[in-house]
């Protein structure tokens, strides 16, 4: 059921990166009439103070946002692949269903984030924060998920997830998984 449900929202998030990228070609996606969203596809944003903005319809794509302010922003459902956000605060933003492969989350404050069924391979968390954050149905590289389940501690105050449960750690050792049957 988990593999499934995984395919049907990588699904739904490459054709979000699609409609993305058809967007990408102008400073701002249009909604309807009047309604325009910030697009930052490929932007050198470095320093940029986005904190507690609902970007549920933009994109990050590509984008330079190194030493950042996006806490507390709500960037569910959107394609943030090989964005560098490296050193930046995130702590309490919403990753949920999101395209994350191949991002720069190194030495992030990931503290409190929601990264649900948030697709993140071949992404880096070397020196994020993430107590409190909620990673339940994501997909991560086995080392990645490794790595975080040793710093792994803390609730997420939102979700009522704690950290270790949402990261699949287990108490027998670091990032253990049983062996296969007849291994």
């Amino acid at each position: 059921m988990r593999h499934s449900k995984l395919v049907a929202n990588f699904l739904g998030l490459a054709i979000a990166m699609i409609m993305t990228l058809f967007h990408s070609s102008s400073a701002f996606a249009v909604l309807s009439a009047g309604d325009e969203v910030p697009n930052y596809v490929r932007s050198q944003i470095t320093g940029i103070d986005l904190h507690g903005q609902d970007l549920s319809k933009s994109s990050i794509a590509g984008a330079t946002a190194r030493d950042s302010n996006l806490s507390n922003v709500d960037l569910h459902g959107t394609v943030v692949t090989l964005a560098d956000l490296k050193g930046s605060n995130l702590n309490g933003i919403d990753l949920t269903d999101t395209l994350s492969d191949r991002v720069n989350f190194q030495k992030t404050d990931l503290r409190n984030a929601i990264l649900v069924n948030m697709i993140a391979s071949g992404s880096s968390f070397a020196g994020a924060q993430i107590e409190g954050a909620d990673f339940s149905f994501s997909v991560l590289d086995s080392d990645d998920q490794k790595n975080l389940c040793e710093i792994a501690n803390g609730t997420n105050p939102v979700t009522g997830v704690s950290t270790r449960e949402s990261l699949e750690c287990s108490d027998r050792g670091v990032g253990y998984k049983p062996p296969m049957p007849g291994a």
